[in-house]
């Protein structure tokens, strides 16, 4: 048995998920003739009370769509210094979007309201570049799937409008901070400018993402995910997982967040546990005490056992829990850790 926690992106489709892509109706999606998904569209956009959604192949490309959506070039984006589309999409914010990124020193993930509206550059001073979009992760992947406070949400909304920036929201694993916080996709719809949300990591779909926004901004989105390369043909069979996936999985997320935290709890028991970030839902980030071991000998040593994990740098490993984790799986684990 290997149990493999590198990401819950892992996950393989369920018999159900299987036995809805094999019967769904497809189409052209690239001409907008798949009626399987465009019925996701559709279901999407009424779930977040939004004007129109995208399908579209990966959240980097709906992120980085977003992005060329309300910048221009030579012009800053505002996140936390963890956000994924400063870390982890490959420099596509220069690259895709010719914009720069002033980061904020936040709290794993997270950041206030006060600090963005501190690092927004003066619209009259032409020597700096023009602050134009604000741009949060929920939950924050690198925190440690830190959930944000909703509240200082709105308050950084408040902000945009005030200094007329727009407000997108990397909801990767939007899901799993719903489902924790107890939230609704209405609320986020009401909020941000644009939404991008995953369906292949919490989810368990093997592919996909959807992107939120006005009418106006999916009608220009179509023709930056041609240019990105996202159009995809009979896609249905990908966005029937995706429809099954919204009906079946989401509530389920509760379990993925309640052995991420039993995880936490016996890392933290343990001696040469330096520290463990707080577990709010499926990401468990913690660090090693190396005058007992070093990082990769830790890993090593699960990895001898048929578990596996992953480092993020800085000495930081993580292990995220997921749908194909099963019960038996984690008391193997957990039985595990407790012998090193």
């Amino acid at each position: 048995m290997i149990i493999n926690l590198i990401s819950d992106t892992v996950t393989k489709p369920t018999q159900g998920m299987l036995d809805a892509m094999m019967s769904a109706a497809v189409g052209d999606d690239v001409f907008k003739e798949d009626p399987t998904v465009n019925a996701l569209e559709e279901k999407a956009a009424k779930l977040f009370g939004m004007e129109s959604a995208l399908f579209f192949p990966s959240g980097t490309m709906t992120n980085q769509t977003a992005i060329k959506l309300h910048t221009q070039p030579g012009e800053q984006l505002i996140c936390d210094k963890y956000a994924h589309v400063y870390n982890y999409e490959g420099g596509g914010v220069s690259f895709n979007s010719g914009v720069s990124c002033r980061l904020v020193d936040g709290d794993r993930g997270t950041m206030t309201a006060a600090q963005v509206e501190s690092v927004i550059n003066p619209p009259d001073f032409y020597h700096s570049p023009l602050s134009t979009l604000v741009c949060v992760e929920n939950t924050a992947n690198k925190g440690g799937g830190t959930c944000w406070d909703f509240q200082e949400l709105q308050k950084i909304r408040k902000v945009c409008d005030d200094y007329k920036l727009g407000y997108h929201l990397d909801g990767a694993r939007l899901w799993n901070a719903m489902v924790e916080k107890n939230e609704t996709a209405l609320q986020y719809g009401r909020l941000f400018d644009t939404i991008s949300v995953c369906l292949s990591k919490g989810l368990g779909c093997p592919v996909g993402s959807l992107l939120l926004g006005t009418k106006e901004h999916m009608h220009k989105a179509l023709r930056i995910r041609k240019i990105f390369g996202g159009g995809m043909r009979q896609s249905g069979f990908l966005a029937a997982a995706a429809i099954y996936a919204l009906d079946n999985n989401v509530d389920r997320l509760a379990e993925d967040h309640k052995k991420a935290k039993e995880i936490g709890n016996v890392l933290a028991s343990k001696s040469f546990i330096k520290k463990v970030e707080p577990i709010e839902t499926n990401i468990v980030i913690f660090e090693i005490d190396e005058s007992y071991m070093t990082s990769d000998q830790f890993v090593n040593t699960l990895k001898e056992k048929d578990i596996l994990i992953i480092g993020m740098g800085q000495g930081k490993l993580r292990m995220v829990t997921h749908l194909d984790y099963t019960d038996n799986m984690h008391d193997e684990l957990l039985k595990q850790l407790a012998t090193i």
